[in-house]
């Protein structure tokens, strides 16, 4: 028997370049404008450094180098949004944050192996179906495995 909370999935949605993702909201703590970071020497290209947040030390990913995309920042619309998932925190840099949303799971689909392009799919668990768009939903646990391998490093 479903309950109500399996019916329904909770996100933020975000742009990176001209494509719209989702993070689950349980996993979101807060956004932020993009602060000053500090480098960290050796650490992957797609973690843009660290930041103190109210005396948490917390690594910040760049989100685009993460995808292969090409990387900019646009203080105006520029944020990080800040993730907890088993008592880890970090940041992701997204091109724009745009709403918080309660999706259907019945407009929830696998996400398309051939078309996100083999590896990189991993990184994407669905694509929530709506009228006008749709919305790739990430999957933090992979986002945040640092060892992986990106296409990059192959």
């Amino acid at each position: 028997m479903d309950t109500e909370d399996e019916k329904y999935l909770q996100v933020v949605t975000f742009m990176l370049g001209e494509e719209e993702f989702a993070f689950e909201i349980s996993h979101v703590k807060e956004v932020i404008r993009l602060p000053v970071m500090t480098k960290v020497p050796k650490a992957k290209d797609f973690i843009e450094g660290v930041i103190n947040l109210r005396g948490n030390v917390i690594p910040i990913i760049d989100l685009r180098k993460r995808f292969h995309f090409e990387s900019h920042f646009d203080p105006r619309t520029t944020r990080i949004i800040i993730l907890e998932i088993e008592s880890i925190m970090v940041g992701g840099i997204v091109d724009a944050v745009l709403e918080t949303k309660t999706l259907e799971s019945s407009c929830i689909e696998p996400p398309p192996t051939a078309v996100m392009g083999g590896m990189e799919s991993e990184y994407i668990y669905g694509v929530a179906k709506l009228e006008d768009r749709l919305i790739s939903l990430l999957n933090i646990d992979k986002l945040l495995d640092f060892d992986r391998p990106t296409l990059k490093d192959r």
